[in-house]
């Protein structure tokens, strides 16, 4: 069992598709490594990933905008890219669901599009200032709303709190 404290992403780069597995708890805390990390690997031409969720104990709105990101990035791409989201808890299924995250990746229920262990290597935790941190949160549920538009109403009130963040500088 992964220690929801030291939560962290193991990921290999090297993999086809492109390995992500969330260990512990998926939060805004943690979300801008996977940020920029997907965005070198796009920018490498890397078109295909799997996120695998088996050692996933929970996230947050913000890790799922930029999952959103991702796969809106993906599906603008040339070529197109796919994102699978697998071996997801019931929990963690429904937040995906619930966010309409469902319609922009593939979800496999199974956990069979996995690939294999690997040399995964840990993600290093991506420290970020207040305002940055601010653009990214906003940056993510924006992503969320792209994916949904039902999303608006459940984070008005945050984007309003992120946007005046932002605009204080």
């Amino acid at each position: 069992m992964t220690d929801p404290v030291n939560s962290t992403f193991l990921v290999d780069a090297y993999s086809d598709p492109v390995l992500v597995r969330v260990l512990g708890r998926a939060s805004f805390v943690n979300s801008s490594s996977l940020r920029e990390f997907t965005g070198e690997m796009m920018r490498q031409g890397r078109r295909r990933f799997v996120v695998d969720f088996s050692e996933c104990t929970g996230m947050d709105s913000t890790f799922l905008g930029v999952l959103a990101g991702l796969a809106l990035d993906l599906r603008k791409s040339d070529p197109k890219g796919t994102v699978v989201f697998c071996r997801l808890a019931a929990r963690n299924l429904e937040l995906i669901r619930n966010l309409g995250l469902h319609r922009l990746a593939m979800v496999d229920f199974g956990g069979d599009l996995a690939p294999a262990e690997g040399t995964t290597t840990p993600l290093e935790d991506k420290k970020l200032s207040e305002l940055e941190n601010a653009r990214m949160c906003l940056e993510a549920h924006e992503n969320l709303i792209e994916a949904d538009q039902a999303n608006q109403e459940k984070f008005q009130d945050v984007l309003v709190f992120m946007k005046n963040r932002v605009d204080q500088g």
